[in-house]
């Protein structure tokens, strides 16, 4: 699915007075910009609030993958192995939940939304958005290798399949973690907890084989992206 964020006008700004960086601690108090004081800058210096705990989402029994899926599997296998090494949830703490909101802040920002359609000539294709074009599976893909670059185990971050608020098929995150489920989707930059995004789930993969696991007893959509 392509809905959500639209593309946004870079303006070009001018440099803010002295005042406004120190406000806004870019520079220290007292400090000019011809000799700035030494501060840390940017989110990642920053300390990050975690998110209050809630109940994970209720899995079922196992589920058939959309076809898609199993596409993307056959063209790139060790994107889909499954490490049972890895742990299932993430312990979260300031760094890693700063990282996680940083990372799908960012790639909502840099992947310009386009339909299946128009991207590759196909209806439902799940894929690297690598030219800088994507739809909801593939923008949640490149969040999910970003993340597993940064050091995160990909056995806790699950391909989800939702029905969003217009009753169509949608591809989201799940990040499993020891404060609850939270859902990267490319339509917000907040990470929410599973029960606070108003959608429906349907399922997403499996930790423990290859199988998915049914997260309803709704039928899921016969495509995950078909608008």
């Amino acid at each position: 699915m392509t809905r959500g964020r639209k593309g946004r006008s870079r303006a070009r700004r001018g440099i803010a007075p002295v005042w406004a960086l120190v406000l806004t601690g870019i520079l220290a108090p007292g400090a000019t910009l011809a000799n700035p004081a030494p501060v840390q800058t940017g989110f990642a210096s920053l300390p990050a609030s975690l998110p209050a705990s809630t109940h994970p989402v209720r899995a079922g029994g196992s589920a058939v993958p959309t076809q898609a899926w199993l596409a993307f599997c056959q063209r790139l296998p060790g994107e889909c192995a499954l490490d049972e090494t890895e742990p299932t949830v993430i312990t979260l703490d300031s760094e890693t939940w700063a990282e996680i909101v940083a990372v799908n802040a960012r790639v909502n920002r840099d992947i310009l939304p386009v339909t299946d359609q128009d991207h590759w000539g196909e209806l439902d294709r799940w894929d690297y958005p690598d030219d800088g074009m994507g739809d909801c599976e593939d923008i949640q893909l490149l969040k999910r290798r970003q993340l597993v670059e940064s050091g995160l185990p990909r056995r806790a971050l699950r391909m989800t399949v939702v029905i969003d608020e217009e009753g169509a098929g949608h591809a989201v995150m799940m990040v499993r973690t020891d404060r609850g489920d939270f859902i990267l989707d490319n339509k917000r930059d907040a990470v929410l907890p599973w029960s606070q995004t108003g959608y429906t789930y349907v399922k997403r993969e499996g930790a423990e084989g290859k199988a998915w696991v049914s997260l309803t007893d709704r039928a899921g959509p016969m495509l995950t992206a078909n608008k």
